[in-house]
Parts: C-alpha cells; sequence; structure tokens
C-alpha cells in the first residue's frame, strides 16, 4: 500500500516506496545528463529569478471595471508595474 502525506494546501502526495526510490535513482545513474554536484559546486550557486526589491511595496486590492482590467492584463507581463508607472507619474505631475 502506497502511503501518502497531506500538504498544509491540503494536497496529497504519494511516497515512494523503497523499490521506487531504488528504481527512480537508477534511472537517474544511468541518465547521462545528470551529475551529482559537489558540496563546492552547491555552494557557487546562486539564486536564479528576479532579485528583490530595493523597496517593499504594499499589497494593494481594488475594485476596476472588467474591461478596464482585461485591458491591462492583455497589455502582457509587467502589467503592474506599469500601472505602478502611471500611477506614480499622475502623483509626480499633481494630477491625483
Amino acid at each position: 500500500m502506497q502511503k501518502t502525506i497531506k500538504t498544509r494546501a491540503g494536497r496529497e502526495v504519494v511516497v515512494p516506496t523503497p523499490d521506487e526510490n531504488i528504481a527512480i535513482n537508477a534511472g537517474i545513474e544511468a541518465d547521462p545528463d545528470t551529475c551529482e554536484l559537489s558540496a563546492a559546486g552547491f555552494n557557487r550557486m546562486r539564486p536564479v529569478g528576479r532579485p528583490p526589491a530595493g523597496v517593499k511595496r504594499p499589497m494593494l486590492s481594488m475594485r476596476t471595471d472588467p474591461d478596464v482590467l482585461a485591458k491591462l492584463r492583455a497589455s502582457g507581463p509587467g502589467w503592474q508595474t506599469r500601472v505602478n508607472a502611471l500611477l506614480r507619474e499622475a502623483v509626480e505631475h499633481g494630477r491625483l
């Protein structure tokens, strides 16, 4: 019988049996594209992705018209940053 664990989010994760772990590890060892990472290699690793912002921005929740939100989202990734820039410009020019 397979063991499952429940995450805090409520998802169930199936835990591999010892035999399944052996098969998984054998497959990893047989893969020519994998390699064991040394401690020195692990210590040289750096996070990938966006660096933390210099200023912590507070979360905002607001209501907008559905068509306005659809148009903003349709402008592609980074739409929230662009909205922030528009609001900043309005504040700096005394329009708000």
